[in-house]
Order: C-alpha cells, then sequence, then structure tokens
C-alpha cells in the first residue's frame, strides 16, 4: 500500500494584495486542521461551525461515468427529518447548558422547549467524510501554511475559496438534516411563526403558530450556536478521483455492522417510551426484562425480551408496532393510562410468575398486544369513550385468561363444539371467515397449552375481537 504526502503552497505568509493578485479572496475562509494518516493516505481532520459546513459543502451523489449509478444512495427523507430533530435537540441542550446559571423568563423558555423536544443524558453527531477535489491528487493544490511550535508541526491552517467545495462522502442525511435546522431556525426568526405543525422540526400543538417573544430569544440562540458554538468533525481526503470517491462511499457504509436491536433499545433514554419502561415498568417490577432475545417456555422465570415490552407499549400508547415518532409531547400525557393498562395486568393470575406461559395466556405478547389495542382505541382513538376503557381494564381480572378457555380455540373447534361452549355469538365478533389467515394458533392436548402463532399482526385484533366479545364491549366490525 502506497503513501501520499501533502505538498503545501505556503499562501498564508504571502501579503493580502498578493494573494488577491493569484486569485485567493478576500471572503476566502480560514479552515484549522490537523494532517492525519489514514492507512497511507493524508487526509485532513478538522472542525468547523455547522452553517459554514453546510455554505461550503454538497453531496458527492451527481458524479458518474458511462452512465453507471451516481455515488451515493437515494436522499431518505424521513431519516433526513429524523436526524433533524435530533440535532434541534442537540442545539436547546447546549442552550440550556450555557445559560443555565442565566434565571429569567428565558431560562424557563429554554427548559420548556427542551422539555417539549425531550431530554437524553447525552448527544453527539458523527464526523462526516467530505472530499476536497481541487486539492489535487497529492494534496498540491492545497494553499496552506502550517502551525508549528518549537519546529514541531502541529496542524495547519487551510484557505478555501468558492471553488474549493467540500464533496460530502459518507454524511448525506446529517448534511441534509443541518440544512433543515438551519432553514427551520431561519424561518422561525425572519416569519415569527412556527412552520404548520406537520412540516414543523418542533412539535408544537398550536392553532396559532405565532412565536411567542421568550421563546423567540431561544431560537435566535440556537441559530447563533450553528454558526460558532455548535461544530462538526470532518475528515477531508485530497483529490480523489471517481472510482476512489465511489470504494471510499462503499467501504465506509457496508464494512460496519449495525447494533442489535435489544441493544439499541437498552441503551435509549431519549426515547420517551423507552423512558417509561426503563423508570416506570422496570424500576417499579411491573415487568421482568430477559437477557436474551427468546423466552424458553420450559424454563420461563417470567420475563419478557426488551423488543416485546417496546412492541406492546407502541400499540398502547402510539398505535403502532415501534416507537420510533414517539415524542414528550405525545406521549406524557398518556402515561397515566399506560401504567393503569400494566397495574390491571399484573392483577391476571400468573402472571409475571415462574411459568407463567404455562399459567396464563396472557403471558405471551400476542395477546399483551391485543388488549393494548383496546385501551389505546377507548382512551386516545377516534370513538374513545371512558367508559368503556373503565369497564374493560376493570374486567380484565375477571377474564380466563387461562390456556383451558375454549374461546382461544374457536377456530379449532367444530360447529357442534362451538355450540356446546356457549361461542355461538362469538361468531358476529369475529372477521369474516372467507379471506385472510384465521391460523392464529393451535391448542397442544399434550401439554395443555394454546400457543398463539408469530404473526401478530394478524393475530391480535382477532384476540381482541374475542376480548370485546366476552366483555361485552362494541363489535369493531360493526
Amino acid at each position: 500500500m502506497g503513501t501520499t504526502t501533502i505538498k503545501i503552497k505556503k499562501e498564508g505568509t504571502r501579503p493580502l494584495n498578493e494573494l488577491i493578485k493569484r486569485g485567493a479572496s478576500t471572503t476566502d475562509m480560514q479552515l484549522k486542521a490537523f494532517i492525519s494518516n489514514n492507512l497511507g493516505n493524508s487526509t485532513l481532520l478538522a472542525k468547523i461551525p455547522m452553517y459554514d459546513f453546510y455554505r461550503m459543502s454538497d453531496v458527492a451523489n451527481e458524479r458518474s461515468e458511462n452512465g453507471e449509478p451516481v455515488a451515493q444512495r437515494k436522499l431518505d427523507s424521513k431519516h433526513a427529518t429524523d436526524l433533524a430533530r435530533y440535532i434541534l435537540k442537540g442545539l436547546l441542550s447546549t442552550t440550556v447548558e450555557l445559560h443555565k446559571e442565566d434565571g429569567g423568563a428565558i431560562s424557563v423558555a429554554r427548559e420548556r422547549l427542551q422539555e417539549t423536544v425531550g431530554k437524553q443524558p447525552y448527544l453527539s453527531l458523527q464526523p462526516l467524510v467530505a472530499n476536497l477535489r481541487t486539492a489535487g491528487v497529492r494534496g498540491e493544490n492545497l494553499r496552506a501554511n502550517t502551525i508549528e511550535l518549537d519546529s514541531e508541526v502541529l496542524g495547519m491552517r487551510v484557505w478555501l475559496g468558492q471553488r474549493d467545495i467540500l464533496w460530502v462522502v459518507d454524511g448525506q442525511h446529517r448534511r441534509k438534516a443541518i440544512q433543515t435546522v438551519i432553514e427551520f431556525l431561519e424561518e422561525v426568526r425572519l416569519e415569527q411563526k412556527y412552520p404548520p405543525k406537520k412540516q414543523s422540526l418542533f412539535p408544537h400543538d398550536r392553532t396559532d403558530r405565532a412565536v411567542p417573544y421568550d421563546e423567540l430569544e431561544v431560537w435566535m440562540e440556537c441559530y447563533e450556536l450553528t454558526r460558532g458554538e455548535c461544530t462538526v468533525s470532518l475528515e477531508i481526503h485530497l483529490g480523489l478521483n471517481i472510482i476512489e470517491e465511489r470504494q471510499l462511499f462503499h467501504d465506509l457504509n457496508n464494512l460496519a455492522k449495525k447494533v442489535e436491536k435489544s441493544i439499541a433499545l437498552e441503551f435509549d433514554s431519549s426515547n420517551p417510551v423507552n423512558a417509561f419502561i426503563k423508570d416506570t415498568l422496570i424500576e417499579e417490577q411491573f415487568v421482568q426484562i430477559s437477557s436474551k432475545d427468546k423466552v424458553d417456555w420450559t424454563n420461563d422465570d417470567g420475563s419478557f425480551t426488551r423488543k416485546d415490552i417496546v412492541a406492546v407499549n407502541a400499540h398502547l400508547i402510539l398505535n403502532k408496532s415501534n416507537i420510533n415518532s414517539a415524542t414528550p409531547l405525545l406521549v406524557k400525557p398518556r402515561l397515566g393510562i399506560a401504567k393503569r393498562f400494566w397495574e390491571a395486568i399484573n392483577q391476571i393470575p400468573g402472571f409475571g410468575e415462574e411459568d407463567a406461559k404455562a399459567k396464563t395466556v396472557a403471558a405471551q405478547p400476542v395477546v399483551l398486544k391485543a388488549i393494548a389495542k383496546l385501551t389505546y382505541d377507548f382512551a386516545f382513538g377516534r370513538y374513545s369513550d371512558e367508559e368503556l376503557l373503565n369497564k374493560l381494564l376493570d374486567g380484565i381480572t375477571d377474564l380466563d385468561f387461562t390456556h383451558d378457555n375454549f374461546m382461544w380455540r374457536y377456530y379449532q373447534l367444530s360447529s357442534e363444539e362451538i355450540e356446546q361452549h356457549g361461542l355461538t355469538t362469538l361468531k358476529s365478533y369475529l372477521p369474516d371467515n372467507s379471506t385472510g389467515n384465521r391460523d392464529i394458533g393451535n391448542y397442544d392436548l399434550e401439554t395443555g397449552w394454546m400457543r398463539f402463532g408469530s404473526k401478530h399482526n394478524d393475530i391480535f385484533p382477532i384476540i381482541g375481537d374475542m376480548i370485546r366479545w366476552k366483555l361485552a364491549l362494541p363489535n369493531r366490525h360493526k
């Protein structure tokens, strides 16, 4: 593997009028950087304010040869928007920290806005990778001089002009997120109105979109942070050609291993649903979390996998299968009902005990999802009804969740057995049997266990219909 050495043009020592004659501009930006050797290739490691990075960069996505695919993948707008919300959260966290001794109305506004977007223990944006195409193959076109102390090179000053674009090879979504944040802050600053709710990075819930004065001051502080205090880290490669640029993109995005879902959920304290699970359900011992990804029925200690508990709470609080869209503004008012749900679940005989799965079908996540979905419908859904919600949660302890309940086995029973066990009217609550998969599970005569299937999204609505029928709740099909 060959090595490269940066050849420096010592522009910084020339008089200003000479630099202008040679094409330099008074608008050139000075960038301080460290010289690094990345697997034999000279690179620059630098930090730059967010605003300046956005202004001086672009995405290396237009470069191709002979009609071949471009260097990068298509932009995922949703992912970029999620990153933008994360960056906005970081800016608010920074301004709160910088002004924590100030006091006064603005301090209260900072805290209020931070509570709205949500807190988390730590925030950081990973370094971006860019190519300075105008630098030349070995950096021979760099306009720079070294920074030395006692003859030791500590770093270098690089002058970048309008032609010197930082072409982003890895980090196009981060760059788009930074752009989105800057545009949001500029719009709020100029219009003094929040964008419409669905288009806004800030999760406001206001019909009057006018920004109060104290909040406007906070957003101005955030805007100023993007121009100075909050920087992004850059690894700048020098003069890469098309093939090298595309290879670098491939290597950076394909040689990394994604974090396992269970670890990601365990470590993430920023999501308000995750925080509820940690601070309430686990801390107050409503549920036990297994260290394994799967729970063994024959060696059951009553615990659940983290991903199952997260999924149940996603249906309970958000009416979704995941918690990605959770915001403090949405989640916080619903936590009282969520806690009440788990209090009712814990009253089911056998739940959370050793061999819980053998004692009650309620120890199967798909059943909890069914009850969670019903709770959401009656508490927060379009046809929410407090009386029906009370009837559901109060009736859970009276409902038979044992494996012997023939209701769970409805699709395995003959017409005679359905009539014998008093399940004839249940049919009107269930979906039309002529369409869709009705294989919700199987009752094992040998073990005496009713084990529901793995296709939870198909199964839990049907279990919910059975519970509706048993507790005389409204029929969703009518």
